[in-house]
Order: C-alpha cells, then structure tokens, then sequence
C-alpha cells in the first residue's frame, strides 16, 4: 500500500531532502525513524530536491509499506517522537498505488524571505539586506519571467536534468511587516532556480543591472552571466500542488 506524508522542516541543520553520502539529509532521517518504528525497511520519495540549508513549510513524501496502517494517529505520534526537534510530521494518509509524491504533483511554490532592520529573530531564517532596492523595479523584472520558458541561466552548472523548462504561474514580491518576501510558483523549479533569481532580481533593485539586463541574462541561457545566489536561509517551501482528491482534508 501506499501512504503520503505531509511534514514540515527546517533545513539548518540538513544537506537538504535528498539521501547523499557522509551528510545528515532530511530523507534519511526520516527512514530511520519509519523504519524503526514500522520494524520494516521504509524508502521514501520526495516531491522535490531541496537544497542544503533550505526550509520547507509544507512538503510531501510518498512511501510503500505491505501491511495497512490501522492506526495512523498513533503512529504519526510515534515518529515524530523519535524524530529530531526540526523536523514534523502533520499527516499520514493512505493514497492509491499509482500516485507518485514527485511526478503527481502540478505545481510548487517557494517563499524567499528578505528584512532590512536588524532583528535578532530573523537572522536564522531570513536574509538582511544591507543595502537599498526598489521593490517597485523588482516587480517588474520579475514580471519579464512569464515570457520565457528555458531558466538555464539560473540552474546549478552540471546537472542530470533532463530539459531547464519550467513554467513559471507566479513572481512577485510582497511587504509582510518588517519583511519583503519573493513568492514563486512552477511545475517545477530547476537546482538553485529560486535563489539565483532572486539574487539578480535584488542586483536590480540596487540598480546594479536594468529590467533590459535582466531579460538578456534569461536569454543568454549562461548562468555566469546571472547574480550571486543569495543564502540558503531565507528559502521555503510552502506549498505543493496536487490533483483535487488526493490530499485528504
């Protein structure tokens, strides 16, 4: 049978979702801890790769287990008894064999969280800006996204991607109190999509290149050509799409 979880995490701690060697994953972590309780051995597969460092407000994990899960209260209990104070599991639903947590999902989205006032409280989870931008002409740039389809300039070199197109649904900034945060939605993102992008949107916004700028790095498909990537910290994900009816309320 299979079963979804749904979990939260704070990636500080982690070399990001996925298994690799000699470093701490949150997938791994969490097969530990299924596999110890469940007496079985548990192999999970995410809905995407996050990076080292990186958050996940809201993410989903798909595994196979024989037996039928009479009591999933209790288990969710336990698991997250043995797992580590950073990592959560807020659900764990039954789904049908040919739902995949990965290639079901439509679309994901990420938050990049920015602040300018020194806040003892933000400084693990959000990225201060040292410097003045103009979100105004952030918008804009970020507007130029939905013409393009190809966001090579923004992947990691040297990837096992099969094509960089992605389709972007939303990219945008918003004020949220002492915070700017950047919002963007995909079917998918590419390895470090968010975070290149969101490092020349602010090369922007300090008046460091033009919107014109920004739309011929697009085109250049060269990521030596886009800004720096700003730090892990200040990335989430909060949300993942799926077809209506399999996640349960």
């Amino acid at each position: 049978m299979r079963y979804f979880i749904q979990l939260s995490y704070k990636g500080t701690n982690y070399h990001g979702w996925q298994i690799q060697p000699n470093a701490t994953s949150v997938q791994e972590t969490l097969q530990k801890a299924f596999s110890t309780v469940l007496r079985e051995n548990i192999a999970f597969t995410g809905a995407g790769r996050t990076d080292t460092g990186v958050h996940a407000i809201n993410f989903f994990a798909h595994f196979d287990y024989n037996d039928e899960i009479e009591d999933v209260d209790r288990l969710m209990f336990k698991i997250n008894s043995f797992l580590p104070y950073d990592i959560s599991i807020s659900k764990i639903f039954n789904v049908s064999d040919d739902v995949h947590a990965r290639f079901s999902a439509l679309s994901r989205t990420y938050e990049y969280r920015t602040h300018s006032i020194k806040d003892p409280f933000l400084h693990e989870f959000s990225y201060k800006l040292n410097f003045p931008v103009d979100f105004n002409l952030m918008n804009e740039a970020a507007d130029s996204l939905f013409k393009f389809s190809d966001f090579t300039s923004f992947s990691k070199l040297h990837t096992d991607t099969i094509t960089n197109n992605c389709k972007i649904y939303k990219a945008e900034w918003h004020e949220k109190g002492s915070q700017n945060i950047f919002i963007i939605k995909a079917d998918r993102f590419l390895r470090n999509m968010v975070r290149a992008i969101t490092g020349t949107l602010l090369d922007v916004g300090k008046g460091k290149i033009s919107i014109s700028d920004f739309i011929k790095i697009i085109e250049s498909k060269d990521r030596q050509n886009a800004g720096v990537s700003v730090p892990a910290k200040g990335l989430y994900l909060t949300e993942i799409q799926y077809p209506e009816g399999i996640i349960h309320s």
